[in-house]
């Protein structure tokens, strides 16, 4: 019992109860400016939307760079430019009778091979129907020489060097503006055009359609 009473009488020695531990609660995260800038990043970072897929290329689209500048029943601006063999040469020196005009990437590529042969080859058709065949692209005339002396084409090359008369005459681009288009132009005597005819991968398709425009003049 002595024992007992000299226990109780010694309250230092006594433990408190243990208490049952608990998660710790999650501390508030201050907000200074250092981390609200951190925390707009990361959210701006996060909620950033994906760029939409370009739309292809379209006939009238504006993705095609086309501006419409020569439209059918337009009378054809005028341009003078550089042909083969370095001489000026005007498309006012053509009125009077029915005028080709096409526009092509590049000499010596795979498809503009095809269609400036496509031409040569029914050249006779066109004189018949009494028109003038003129291929025009980007080349320097020293290029459309050996060009045209390689295939032996009969009709004029132009060199529309920097592309200005390509651009005033509004021929669509294509593959998102990287490959220059591949549009033809048909003029009646009097320079107003009668047909445009765009076709990129079936360059040959360009003598047909327009020779049945022609034999309608």
């Amino acid at each position: 019992m002595a024992f007992a009473v000299s226990t109780a009488c010694r309250p230092s020695l006594l433990l408190p109860p243990r208490q049952r531990s608990s998660p710790p609660r999650p501390r508030p995260l201050l907000c200074t400016p250092s981390t609200a800038a951190f925390r707009r990043g990361a959210l701006s970072a996060t909620t950033t939307p994906t760029p939409a897929r370009a739309a292809l290329p379209s006939t009238t689209g504006r993705n095609r760079i086309v501006c419409g500048k020569v439209s059918k029943g337009s009378a054809a601006p005028n341009f003078t430019l550089r042909d083969q063999d370095g001489r000026a040469v005007s498309l006012s020196k053509f009125k009077g009778r029915p005028v080709v005009v096409y526009f092509y990437p590049a000499d010596e590529t795979p498809g503009c091979t095809k269609q400036a042969c496509a031409f040569r080859d029914s050249y006779e058709k066109f004189k018949k129907a009494g028109a003038e065949v003129i291929g025009i692209s980007g080349d320097d005339a020293a290029s459309h020489k050996e060009f045209k002396k390689k295939y032996k084409l009969p009709f004029t090359l132009l060199s529309d060097e920097g592309n200005k008369v390509r651009k005033e005459w509004g021929v669509p681009a294509d593959l998102f503006g990287t490959l220059p288009g591949r549009q033809t132009y048909v003029l009646d005597k009097n320079g107003v055009v009668q047909y445009i005819y765009n076709n990129q991968f079936q360059p040959e398709k360009h003598i047909g359609e327009t020779l049945k425009i022609l034999q309608s003049l």
